[in-house]
């Protein structure tokens, strides 16, 4: 965060505060007329490690909706992982950004969701330059309805119960909306240096956590997602708040920050902390409550 930084408890750096500067957004109108865009990430922002979504959170979020905001979830994950979130926070978002922007659904008149707007390429050079540079990495090639193949040694989790484990070959000339790749054999500030020198072309890529690579198609992140669903909702730039804790949201808070609201998670790198402008506590302590409490009422 630069000069402008801000603390959702009210501190700030050069006097200002996350609360104050809300407050000033929605003051000349009730947030029913003023309302904003909220694009949320999941894991490690809505959701904890644990899988856990507190009731403080649960009750921000629809809070928020209840206020007349137009919140939603933006993640990295498919669909079938995204959806039933919805039910567990209680939301009736108009729309759903899965796949880092590859994929946004919007609520239809039964009260499904169904895709109105599909990124995918192919990911067959990328695969093999990367294949060729770390011996030991797994594979994912995910496509649009959420659907894995696998290649190598996955975690267990709900990505590999529901992939299909193929040879890598079987990888190639798929139509994608996300890759994946793990290099187990990597600690995360020496991957990001080998994914630096192999120099990716065509895609979007962000490096998570550990070792973990998400790739997208070429010039596809959350952001331009968020940015064609804020067209579609016609609301002005400095009425959007995205908050989130990984370096898949780096572009999405960048967004945010520029007229509206970047809300990193406090317990984010210091990359991801420099793309927002204001920073909340860390999701073990409801950092993402404290933000949306902060939202015009």
């Amino acid at each position: 965060m630069s000069a402008h930084e801000r603390f959702v408890d009210g501190s700030a750096q050069g006097g200002g505060s996350a609360a104050g500067t809300a407050g000033a957004a929605g003051a000349a109108a009730p947030a029913r007329t003023k309302r904003w865009l909220v694009a949320l990430d999941v894991d490690g922002t809505t959701m904890r490690e644990d899988g856990v979504i507190t009731e403080a959170v649960i009750a921000a979020v629809r809070e928020a909706e209840a206020a007349g905001h137009e919140v939603m979830l933006s993640t990295g994950r498919s669909e079938g992982m995204t959806i039933p979130l919805l039910e567990r926070l209680g939301l009736r978002s108009k729309y759903v950004v899965c796949a880092n922007g590859a994929l946004i659904l919007a609520r239809q008149d039964d009260g499904t969701y169904g895709r109105v707007h599909v990124e995918r390429f192919d990911p067959t050079e990328v695969l093999q330059v990367i294949h060729g540079a770390l011996a030991n990495a797994a594979f994912g090639v995910e496509d649009e309805t959420g659907h894995f193949l696998l290649s190598g040694n996955f975690p267990d989790d709900t990505m590999t119960v529901a992939g299909e484990h193929v040879p890598f070959e079987q990888l190639l000339g798929t139509e994608a909306t996300r890759v994946v790749v793990i290099s187990p054999g990597h600690d995360t500030e020496d991957f990001l240096q080998v994914v630096e020198r192999m120099g990716l072309q065509k895609v979007s890529y962000s490096v998570g956590w550990t070792s973990w690579l998400d790739i997208a198609p070429e010039g596809v992140t959350k952001a331009t997602a968020m940015e064609r669903v804020r067209e579609w909702l016609d609301i002005p730039r400095s009425r959007v708040m995205a908050a989130g804790d990984g370096r898949n949201d780096i572009d999405m808070l960048r967004w945010a920050s520029t007229s509206g609201r970047g809300v990193v998670m406090g317990q984010a790198p210091d990359d991801v902390v420099d793309a927002g402008n204001e920073l909340t506590g860390g999701v073990t302590d409801d950092g993402l409550a404290a933000a949306l409490d902060t939202l015009p009422r």
